[in-house]
């Protein structure tokens, strides 16, 4: 049966990491489906649409052997500024998206939401709400089986933070019993938007509220990953015309290349090793609705830190080539600090769960040799021992011979919610720029957000620190005295 999941990108970042997703995604099934047939991996993400109808008609998967026809994404496209969603409309990839799905600021005369959280919740939500969950709902009459939402946003801005988080509350509201996943970039220290601080903690609050699962994604992190693929390009780089890319395919630090597409690229690649289990066959398969389930012992301590290897892939094939990587290699590079697509280094905490997802050419017996090796030097909380999920995807990534992607529910998470917490304080002990937020929400609810996120950094220290009992106490059976 196919397992659908229903994209929903908000802001100018929400909707670039959704472009380049969308590109890889097309790339890897592109890669698989050779006879170009609408099978059930490919209807995960993409409807297949019969144009030469009016209205356009869906076609159904069937036995996955019909032809594709005019693939659609199953998306849901959000900015109250105009800028990138025209990109996306007069772009390469202009043809996979439904402009009924395009919900902007420009179809009202509204031009964004001035790095206002408050302004997008407290204004433009209320005032969207209904255009913006009609399209949700017509995406979710086209699925057979809805198995989630995955919303892509950033924190630091307006849109992205504010509508984000109002639409992940509408979510939950409409849709209580399917899950909300959340790819949220995180601001770095010295974001340059100065409310930035004030949008990140009411979007973190909400994100702990609301969500499901959440992958945070920190900009300082991609940006260092991004360095350090330059710094090996310039290492094996010896002939002229060859360089090694992001997993989108933009030269890093390169002759013409974009750090950010770069990073971009990154975060969307976490999508598509996330998902690859829903989509195609492998040994132990592992659906993102088992993630919640196996990962989340507290329903707000939700925040999965992730780490990728390999993160980069040959641009010029049979020019350059990557150093060579054995699988065991890839099992320790993802435990790694300089993995993480967050600044932490989890290793120093201690883990809640864990999920190794592989792709490629990876047994059973290898997973277990190596989550053995590695356990060693990972502290455990004391009632999962065995506290690691393992998926086998018999697909690897394009270009590659196999992956991991690692999902880990650690207590690591206190830095960035502590940082968060510093930098919100210093805005706020001062009443700095908070008269633009009192004029779409109470400023009470701003203090209620810290005070929700201080309470989760607190939950994550006292797991840390927690000490295993020296007995664990037995239940007597009934009639048993």
């Amino acid at each position: 049966m196919p397992r659908e999941i229903i994209t929903v990108q908000v802001g100018q970042c929400g909707n670039q990491i959704g472009c380049r997703f969308w590109e890889l995604a097309l790339k890897e099934h592109a890669a698989y489906n050779t006879k170009a047939r609408y099978d059930e991996a490919l209807s995960s993400f993409f409807q297949n649409v019969d144009s030469r109808r009016d209205p356009p008609l869906s076609l159904p998967v069937g036995d996955g052997r019909g032809a594709i026809r005019a693939l659609k994404a199953r998306a849901v496209v959000v900015d109250m500024e105009d800028g990138v969603t025209n990109e996306l409309l007069s772009g390469h990839m202009r043809d996979v998206f439904d402009t009924k799905q395009f919900i902007t600021g420009q179809q009202s005369g509204h031009a964004g939401s001035g790095n206002n959280w408050a302004c997008g919740s407290g204004l433009y939500g209320p005032m969207y709400r209904e255009v913006l969950m009609e399209s949700v709902r017509r995406q979710a009459e086209d699925c057979d089986s809805l198995q989630g939402f995955m919303l892509l946003h950033s924190l630091g801005g307006g849109t992205g933070s504010g509508l984000g988080s109002y639409m992940l509350g509408a979510l939950a509201e409409e849709f209580p019993d399917v899950y909300r996943f959340s790819v949220s970039v995180f601001p770095s220290e010295d974001d340059d938007v100065v409310t930035s601080p004030y949008n990140a903690m009411l979007s973190c609050a909400a994100l702990a509220e609301h969500a499901d699962c959440v992958m945070p994604v920190e900009n300082q992190a991609l940006m260092d990953i991004v360095g350090s693929i330059g710094a090996s390009r310039d290492r094996c780089d010896a002939r002229s015309g060859s360089a090694l890319t992001g997993v989108d395919g933009a030269v890093v630090g390169g002759r013409g290349g974009r750090p950010w597409d770069a990073m971009n690229g990154i975060a969307a690649n976490l999508l598509l090793n996330l998902t690859a289990g829903a989509r195609f066959d492998g040994a132990l398969n592992v659906d993102i609705n088992e993630v919640t389930t196996n990962l989340v012992p507290f329903p707000k301590m939700h925040f999965l830190l992730s780490a990728m290897s390999p993160a980069t892939v040959s641009a010029d094939k049979g020019k350059t080539v990557p150093v060579p990587r054995t699988m065991d290699q890839i099992f320790t590079e993802v435990f790694q600090r300089d993995r993480q697509l967050a600044s932490v280094d989890p290793r120093h905490s201690t883990y809640l769960a864990c999920a190794l997802m592989m792709r490629g050419a990876v047994t059973v017996s290898d997973a277990n040799r190596n989550v053995e090796r590695l356990r060693k030097g990972l502290r455990m909380a004391h009632w999962v021992g065995d506290g690691f999920k393992v998926g086998l995807c018999d697909r690897p990534p394009v270009g590659a011979p196999y992956s991991a992607l690692c999902l880990a529910n650690n207590c690591a998470m206190r830095k960035p919610l502590d940082a968060m917490t510093v930098r919100f304080q210093k805005l706020r002990k001062r009443n700095l720029y908070v008269h633009h937020y009192a004029e779409h929400m109470a400023i009470d609810d701003m203090d209620a957000a810290a005070h929700a996120i201080a309470t989760l950094a607190a939950e994550y220290g006292a797991v840390d620190t927690m000490a295993a009992p020296e007995t664990v106490p037995s239940i007597q059976p009934l009639g048993v005295r």
